[in-house]
């Protein structure tokens, strides 16, 4: 049986020596590749030495995992990803699903349970286990609550109220009158039925609509 390659990308040295360490003594993982951000990840890749799965870690300098999702499932389509995040945020996993990766698992996961991600994406299939699944769930009842989608100027008009800016402001920015903005304002309240700004621009977030 031909051994699993493994990419190990993260910008935590400690962390990728763990790793490393951990997935070197499986007999059937050898680690190729590792790397401390996604450009200098790409700058090593061999193309007839490529990874089968990359551990892959958010939020690096550089370039981050979510770029480097980008770039793999644009130019290197047979290279599957386990994201490992810090983060358990239910938008931060949707994120990482829509952006290709196979798999999700918070870095305090323990050494059997990756073991078992890694084999199970390799194989093909998505590992996301009961808690991150819930996560996920939850989003998407979210979204699923959302019967109205906003329109383009809508959405200008959010990230603008999100960016602290005022009615008069977003205003001349846009050249429409204060009364348009704030009939967008209320009529996106409706849509995505919240009380107040706050909970509009809470609410934004979490569908990821800006």
């Amino acid at each position: 049986m031909d051994k699993i390659k493994i990419a190990v990308v993260d910008d935590h040295q400690l962390f990728r020596d763990g790793i490393y360490s951990l997935l070197s003594s499986h007999e059937h993982f050898t680690v190729i590749l590792s790397a401390d951000n996604g450009r200098v990840f790409f700058q090593q890749l061999e193309k007839n030495n490529l990874p089968d799965v990359i551990l892959l870690d958010l939020t690096m300098p550089e370039m981050d995992g979510f770029e480097v999702l980008k770039k793999l499932r644009k130019d290197y389509k047979t290279i599957k990803t386990i994201a490992l995040s810090m983060h358990d945020d239910g938008n931060y996993i949707m994120k990482c699903a829509r952006s290709g990766a196979y798999g999700y698992l918070l870095k305090n996961t323990d050494a059997d349970e990756l073991v078992e991600a890694i084999n199970q994406v390799h194989a093909g299939k998505k590992y996301f286990n009961k808690a991150i699944s819930d996560r996920l769930i939850n989003i998407m009842a979210i979204e699923g609550s959302t019967t109205k989608k906003l329109s383009a100027r809508e959405t200008e008009v959010l990230s603008l109220i999100s960016k602290g800016l005022t009615t008069k402001e977003i205003a001349s920015q846009l050249y429409i009158s204060t009364r348009t903005v704030e009939t967008h304002r209320v009529n996106m309240m409706k849509k995505l039925a919240v009380k107040n700004v706050a909970e509009l621009i809470k609410k934004a977030s979490q569908l990821n609509i800006f």
